[in-house]
């Protein structure tokens, strides 16, 4: 195909302001992503788009395991669906109150696909959602 650019699986974009750390989630225009490395704002960073990864929670939400999440931006942590708050994929094990990480399966997500303004990524196979 001559249209093709390229695998989705890593997209190169430059960090929001503040930066970021390795390993932090991540939202740029209606993208979601893990970042690869630490950058500097402005700075050129793949964000990774797609797998399993563990990410900071709200240390008091309950989420059981199979549960829809979704980041808080404000706070740059998972948490329960809510209005607000960016749907980005499924737990893929339980974290109950007192757990401040959690598993994800499918986190990055492309936040205005249907299956994120329906609630989440979880079994989707929509285009740019990852599940």
């Amino acid at each position: 195909m001559k249209n093709y650019i390229q695998e989705s699986r890593m997209i190169t974009l430059a960090a929001p302001t503040g930066g970021l750390v390795s390993g932090a989630g991540v939202i740029i225009g209606n993208l979601f992503g893990i970042a690869s490395r630490a950058a500097l704002v402005g700075e050129q960073v793949a964000i990774s788009t797609e797998g399993v990864y563990e990410l900071p929670k709200l240390a008091s939400a309950v989420i059981a395991a199979g549960a829809r999440v979704s980041w808080d931006d404000t706070a740059k942590q998972i948490n329960v669906p809510a209005v607000g708050r960016f749907p980005v994929g499924t737990a893929i094990e339980a974290a109950g109150n007192g757990v401040a990480r959690v598993r994800g399966r499918g986190f990055p997500c492309a936040l205005n696909s249907p299956a994120a303004r329906n609630g989440g990524c979880a079994g989707s196979r929509v285009a740019g959602c990852v599940a």
